[in-house]
């Protein structure tokens, strides 16, 4: 990521160049930089912020794919704000600073024998930035990663630090684990963990049609299960996690490299090059790519089987649908593929989630089916995410808040039941605006 930051001063004041997210599409060129190093030094930059008029936005590690923290104000950095601040054993908690990221806090937590219950498939992101936007895994029974906060403490729009919790000011608790930075400034979080445990990974291929054949049961009889499906072909990936009583059976220093970096990244990222410069070579490249990878069964602990190294630089469009329609949208799917003149080089991934209680957490309410579309950097995606959003709205689906749509507040409020109690608490939190872009403006209106 190409950043030319100045940050000067105790509160991290300062000017610079311009921010761009991981995927280079979005690039933001703030009036000020802070990068504060505690709740205080947070609390004392928005107050300056509002005594200046800036609006003001905290980034993470710019993995999201829309300019949700992009800001012509104040950008609030994390690398400063970053730590372990407490874990309680007997509570089964742990904090940390907002800007800490999942990769430190994942190897924090196995080095005292605990673990989050479910994660995403990458770990670069900050614990606030991947509970903003709604990072999640894969669970028949365990939820996103938002969903698992107990508490957090919120810098608001006046400089006032909230603390909340299902105890505490539980109203605001209800809404900030997934709130889009539209709230107030996420400084701290407290996280629901277990004892550490064994994952045994199964992948192996499987045709198209068998796993939306079996899709119910394959959910249904898997602690976490996913798949991806190979564009052009009839093949698909599928990867089911479940708890095992062990030993600890790692992938192979050698067949491991070959599997997660020389095929699943050096290999990937070739042919996805070769694609883009030659797009008829592509269902051509989809055919090979799909059976190269082959079946392993695994065992580890739990971050090192949910994520991987994701190397290739690309953008992406996810959309959360009912769980029922899954089958029915995935086919639609695949025959707009098969009658269009589109080449995709990259897989569809396909991940599920039980409904869960978070006003706007695309799985609020509703057991759910992820569909995430994707495209090589680079290479045009409107024509391919334009159809697949058409499929994915006909069905109330819901977009991953930090990745590409171009859905509104319209929208949004006809598929979210609690859409309303979201607005009118940011409105009670901040009526001037403070914490707005271009973004939140489309997403929740004004």
């Amino acid at each position: 990521m190409a950043v030319t930051d100045v940050i000067g001063g105790s509160g991290g004041r300062g000017s610079g160049g311009p921010w761009r997210n991981w995927a280079g599409n979005v690039t933001a060129r703030p009036a000020r930089i802070a990068a504060p190093a505690s709740t205080e030094e947070l609390a004392a930059a928005v107050r300056a912020a509002a005594a200046e008029g800036l609006t003001v936005k905290a980034v993470g590690t710019g993995h999201s794919f829309t300019p949700a923290a992009a800001t012509d104000g104040l950008l609030i950095r994390p690398e400063r704000l970053t730590g372990i601040r407490g874990i309680d054993r007997e509570a089964g908690t742990v904090t940390v600073a907002a800007g800490t990221p999942l990769k430190r806090l994942n190897q924090a937590l196995a080095a005292h024998g605990l673990s989050l219950t479910n994660m995403g498939d990458i770990m670069e992101q900050t614990v606030s930035g991947a509970t903003s936007t709604g990072t999640h895994g894969t669970g028949r029974d365990s939820a996103s990663i938002a969903a698992q906060i107990t508490a957090l403490e919120l810098v608001t729009a006046d400089g006032s630090v909230l603390d909340c919790s299902a105890d505490e000011n539980p109203d605001v608790f209800a809404a900030a684990r997934l709130g889009l930075g539209a709230l107030g400034v996420v400084s701290e979080l407290t996280f629901a963990v277990e004892p550490e445990f064994l994952l045994t990974a199964r992948e192996e291929p499987m045709p198209f049609d068998e796993v939306t054949g079996r899709f119910a049961e394959l959910v249904a009889e898997n602690e976490h299960f996913e798949f991806y499906w190979f564009p052009h072909t009839g093949n698909c990936n599928t990867k089911r996690n479940n708890r095992s009583q062990g030993p600890a059976a790692p992938p192979g220093r050698v067949s491991g490299w070959i599997e997660d970096e020389l095929l699943s990244n050096g290999v990937f990222q070739v042919a996805c090059a070769v694609g883009r410069a030659v797009p008829a070579a592509i269902p051509g490249i989809a055919k090979v790519s799909s059976r190269a990878l082959s079946a392993r069964t695994y065992t580890d602990i739990p971050y090192k089987v949910f994520t991987s190294p994701r190397r290739v630089r690309f953008v992406e469009m996810e959309y959360a649908l009912p769980r029922e329609a899954a089958v029915e949208a995935l086919g639609q799917l695949k025959a707009m593929v098969e009658r269009s003149d589109l080449r995709i080089s990259f897989p569809v991934e396909v991940r599920t989630a039980p409904a869960d209680d978070i006003a706007l957490s695309t799985a609020s309410g509703r057991d759910t089916v992820y569909i995430a579309v994707h495209m090589y950097r680079g290479t045009p995606h409107q024509a391919y995410f334009a159809a697949a959003e058409r499929i994915m709205t006909a069905h109330d689906g819901r977009p991953h808040w930090g990745k590409l749509h171009t859905r509104d507040a319209g929208y949004l409020a006809e598929v979210y039941p609690r859409f309303g109690e979201f607005t009118a608490l940011r409105d009670r939190l901040d009526p001037e605006r403070r914490f707005t872009n271009g973004y939140l403006r489309r997403v929740l209106g004004d």
